[in-house]
């Protein structure tokens, strides 16, 4: 019933619309500052994730540490375009509401991927806040680019599907 809500009223709409910018400007933002910043480098905080996976009050679980030490440090190159330009990217896309549900989905792996290595400062608070977005399906991108494309893209699939059936019969 909540979800339906979610998912069918303009009205609803229009509030996923704000939350969508708020969560799209932050994510722009932490990218863009990351980008302009100058030299953006990742290993001193993989590092410090990676030294909290010991100790008697650890608070970065082995299972992290072992894909911070083996997948993440060695491709350091890569993570360092790859965090600012994702988050620049996701950011944009929910400030347009274009692909919304792919660019929150993205969103939430790198809020996940930060508390994963002991970070929490926004994160929780835009997991939450993003849940919303997720599960309210195109409605958060109803007055965005995707409230343009999506009935376009509905319009094409349906007529594709009645022409197909006609080569049917």
């Amino acid at each position: 019933m909540i979800i339906e809500f979610l998912r069918r009223h303009k009205s609803v709409a229009i509030l996923l619309g704000l939350l969508r910018v708020y969560i799209g400007y932050t994510w722009f933002m932490a990218g863009l500052g990351k980008i302009t910043g100058g030299q953006f480098d990742t290993a001193g905080f993989l590092q410090g994730a990676l030294a909290k996976t010991t100790g008697e009050q650890a608070t970065v679980q082995a299972w992290w540490g072992t894909f911070l030490e083996h997948v993440a440090l060695p491709n350091i190159e890569m993570f360092n375009v790859l965090v600012p330009w994702g988050e620049l990217l996701v950011g944009l896309g929910l400030l347009l509401g274009c692909f919304t549900k792919t660019a929150v989905f993205f969103g939430m792996a790198m809020n996940f991927s930060y508390m994963f290595s002991g970070a929490t400062s926004t994160n929780p608070q835009l997991v939450l806040l993003s849940i919303f977005i997720l599960i309210s399906a195109t409605n958060a991108g109803r007055y965005g680019v995707d409230g343009v494309i999506s009935p376009l893209i509905k319009d094409k699939l349906t007529t594709n599907k009645v022409k197909s059936m006609q080569d049917i019969a």
